[in-house]
């Protein structure tokens, strides 16, 4: 048996390319998907413009993979973005993006998703339980499993996101053979107007979720033999295989659904499947999608628990986070608390509240991080890299903008809920402040 490498801050050096390509994958793919072309529909009532949305959220996800790669490639550290964040601006904006995250960002993500889950399952087995307490029975499961090591975690989210890979390729393929096309609707042309930008803005906020997750994998760069190049790779080739399955699905639920039956349906992809093949399909796109969203929580739950870890072993969070299992080798203290996290934002809010407060914050931090790629490069303008962005510096400024006009969107289309993520982000500046003068006594 090989030797594990464990000069990663205690943690063991053990996935590849595969891995981080999974990673990837299986941090933007959960169950949005098949649920939000729905919520896109609401907005954008034309099939041109729901397919067209996913089509732009998918350039956008590609430059922000192209940020990304650069900048794993030039700060391959535990904790991914946390290290971009931090290094790029100081302590304050990286402690302000770990302590949204736990708080809002991928607890309520997780949380969204869990919900989603117990709604297809409800469709599988009749369970005397609501959404809510399955979404905390899942979230604690996953949890158990991943403090089991990395290795164990990575095996189960790489083997659920291979069977995601072949339920979203079902159901495209059994929609477009086997589903009748829906009637057409004549829609009357006319030129893009301030309320139709509105509108796609408004879209962009389900869209943009569902593409958001790229970020998790360079969470767990300390664990990965050759960060600079693996996850690199696997960012560019995770995030391409992504744009190509969600606007392969976007178009399916159009073509069957039409745009006015995808916006009424709760389950879009079960309704493809059943117009397709009856009763059968729809139950073997549920059972998938319940697949799906479990190793999008898996992969969660393995990955953003190094933020946390991070953020202790700089002096900024309770410094037991950053305790390692000797025996796992994975920081079990910060896994739990991201499985009680998420637990409890599941039984506060519905997948809509979660969804607005998690896009409205989560963008921020996105735009902030391409923003470190101007500040990395005016910096070490000679530092050779594994990588560089293509297009930069206007694919990064393309990204940047998107990033937070989607953010004002947000606020726009959903101003209560988003001010809630604003105020939770608020409270982590005194906290900050604290474990800032805790460690500098500590220092003294």
């Amino acid at each position: 048996m090989s030797k594990v490498d464990t000069s990663s801050h205690g943690l063991a050096r053990r996935l590849g390319l595969f891995d981080a390509t999974m990673l990837v994958m299986g941090g933007i793919i959960g169950s949005g998907i098949f649920v939000t072309p729905a919520e896109v529909a609401h907005h954008v009532t034309t099939p041109l413009l729901i397919v067209g949305v996913w089509v732009l959220g998918g350039i956008i996800a590609l430059f922000a993979s192209f940020v990304y790669a650069e900048l794993a490639a030039r700060r391959p550290e535990v904790g991914g973005q946390y290290a971009y964040l931090r290094d790029a601006f100081g302590p304050m904006p990286a402690f302000l993006y770990g302590w949204a995250l736990l708080l809002v960002i991928q607890s309520g993500g997780m949380a969204a998703v869990a919900i989603t889950f117990a709604r297809y399952l409800s469709d599988l087995v009749q369970l005397p339980l609501g959404d809510n307490a399955v979404a905390v029975g899942v979230l604690a499961i996953l949890t158990l499993i991943n403090c089991l090591g990395v290795r164990s975690g990575s095996n189960v989210q790489s083997g659920l996101m291979v069977l995601k890979i072949l339920a979203i390729g079902a159901l495209v393929f059994v929609g477009l053979l086997f589903a009748p096309a829906a009637a057409a609707h004549v829609h009357q042309p006319s030129a893009v107007s301030g309320s139709t930008l509105v509108a796609i803005g408004a879209a962009m906020t389900p869209v943009m979720f569902s593409y958001g997750g790229w970020q998790t994998s360079s969470f767990v760069a300390g664990e990965m033999r050759n960060p600079q190049r693996d996850l690199t790779r696997g960012l560019l080739f995770g995030v391409a295989g992504v744009v190509l399955l969600y606007t392969a699905v976007a178009f399916v639920c159009v073509h069957a659904l039409g745009p006015d039956g995808l916006a009424a349906s709760k389950t879009p992809a079960t309704d493809v499947m059943r117009l397709a093949v009856g009763t059968k399909g729809a139950t073997f796109i549920a059972l998938g999608i319940a697949i799906s969203a479990l190793g999008f929580l898996s992969q969660g739950m393995l990955t953003a628990p190094r933020v946390y870890f991070a953020m202790a072993e700089d002096g900024v969070f309770f410094s037991r986070v950053a305790q390692v299992s000797a025996k796992t080798r994975v920081p079990v203290i910060a896994i739990v608390l991201q499985g009680v996290a998420a637990a409890v934002i599941a039984l506060s809010g519905t997948f809509g509240q979660i969804l607005s407060y998690v896009v409205s914050v989560d963008f921020i931090f996105f735009g902030l991080t391409g923003a470190a790629l101007f500040v990395f490069r005016r910096r070490n303008p000679d530092q050779p890299v594994f990588f560089k962005a293509p297009g930069h510096p206007f694919t990064t400024a393309i990204y940047v903008i998107a990033c937070w006009t989607v953010v004002v969107a947000t606020v726009a289309n959903n101003p209560v809920n988003a001010i809630i993520g604003y105020v939770i982000l608020a409270a982590g500046v005194p906290a900050c402040l604290y474990w800032q003068r805790k460690k500098r006594t500590a220092a003294e």
